[in-house]
């Protein structure tokens, strides 16, 4: 990865680059304090404010939890409480006492009390990189979220995760899902590396075997995100509700630069405990990397990269979202490190750029969560500015290695 060998400077190792990434980082570990409430971590207004009616959410909560953890790894003072509350929230009032799993919100204000695959794999996130910050209770929470996985969610038939059940663990959902199962990948690279145990790293292969190689690759590397139970595509899944925030119709390019960077990893963290890897991973993640670019990257007159595209790959959410530019960069660091190749220190700045002139909100803090298609600001999709997750994890992955987790990166940072 020299620069001299490469023929050309990247910002991956220039010290100001860092420097730039650690202070954004640190200024989004900032805004994101307000967050704490009682139960748990809420979502912020634009502000940074907790509204009045404020509630404590699963996913948000998990989320914060694995970001301040990575904060404290860091050596960052301050962040090791919230990592504290985050997980005594999730082993509390977010966990289900009586059927095992976890609520979308605390039971008192669960209109739905169902269990979904998805807050689970972020609730095992959340306790990898808490045990991984040494943090009490967090090894409890992890035995709890691996149970519920292995016993209620892993499907070894399908080397695959099940989408969701009603609260006592029957009617479960007839539906199969690429983002729960994108996050499932992440969520096991990271017990692979807290717990040692290398099937966590099998099960996320055939995880990608079936998602990407198998359907994404038979798509023009497009990413197939709703099937039926038998793993059937329902291609016209919320074709009335396209811009649903967790299932909208069509493809997502987001997802495609999501997915690129966790098949790296993957890659990555196979070849470090010397497992089979196949070799159709990189190219994988190129495919997918290039047709996300190609297909989402300022096509409608404008730049940025739009929310989702039908089937022909035409615009149809054309809003920009923080999350999708987050990942994009993220991606393209990834593969840089990966291919040591110059198109995607181009790309990785180009996004960077977008992102500094459009997202980060110097004046009211974090980043502005969605622009409409003429990217000014809007919240039509996603209100407020609750997540911290992709923007900060976007300014520490292009500083860590591909083989590890997140968390477990940061700890062995020389």
């Amino acid at each position: 990865m020299d620069d001299v060998n490469r023929g050309f400077s990247s910002w991956l190792r220039s010290p100001g680059h860092k420097t730039w990434l650690a202070q954004e980082g640190n200024r989004l570990l900032a805004f994101a304090r307000a967050s704490k409430m009682p139960q748990g971590f809420g979502n912020l207004d634009e502000q940074g404010r907790l509204p009045a009616d404020a509630i404590a959410e699963t996913m948000n909560t998990a989320r914060m939890t694995h970001s301040f953890a990575m904060a404290h790894i860091n050596g960052i003072p301050g962040y090791a409480g919230l990592v504290d509350h985050g997980v005594a929230a999730l082993a509390g009032p977010l966990r289900d006492a009586e059927h095992g799993g976890w609520f979308a919100r605390p039971l008192e204000h669960c209109a739905d009390t169902g269990k979904a695959a998805y807050l689970h794999a972020f609730v095992a996130l959340a306790a990898s990189s808490a045990v991984a910050a040494q943090r009490p209770g967090a090894k409890a929470l992890l035995e709890q979220a691996i149970q519920v996985i292995t016993q209620r969610f892993w499907s070894e038939e399908e080397g695959a995760m099940r989408e969701s059940f009603d609260r006592d663990w029957s009617n479960e959902e007839a539906y199969r899902g690429a983002n729960s199962n994108m996050h499932s990948t992440e969520a096991f690279l990271a017990l692979a590396d807290v717990t040692g145990d290398a099937r966590w790293l099998d099960r996320a292969l055939r995880i990608v075997e079936r998602v990407i190689h198998q359907h994404a690759a038979g798509n023009h590397h497009q990413v197939i995100e709703h099937f039926t139970p038998q793993w059937q595509p329902v291609p016209e899944y919320n074709v009335d509700k396209p811009d649903d925030g967790f299932r909208p119709y069509g493809t997502t390019p987001g997802h495609a630069f999501e997915w690129a960077r966790l098949v790296l990893h993957l890659e990555a963290a196979r070849q470090r405990v010397k497992l089979e890897t196949p070799s159709w991973l990189v190219e994988d993640a190129r495919l997918l990397f290039e047709n996300a670019c190609r297909f989402g990257w300022d096509v409608d007159g404008a730049p940025g990269i739009v929310y989702t595209l039908d089937w022909q790959n035409r615009p149809v959410v054309r809003h920009r979202l923080h999350w999708t530019h987050a990942e994009a960069a993220a991606a393209s660091a990834a593969l840089l490190q990966r291919t040591g190749e110059q198109q995607y220190e181009t790309w990785y700045r180009t996004f960077w750029e977008f992102n500094e002139t459009l997202f980060i909100d110097r004046e009211h803090g974090s980043w502005r969560h969605e622009l409409n298609p003429q990217n000014q600001p809007s919240a039509d999709i996603w209100p407020g500015k609750p997540d911290l997750y992709h923007a900060y994890q976007a300014t520490l992955l292009p500083v860590l290695p591909l083989a590890q987790s997140l968390a477990t990166a940061l700890l062995y940072l020389p």
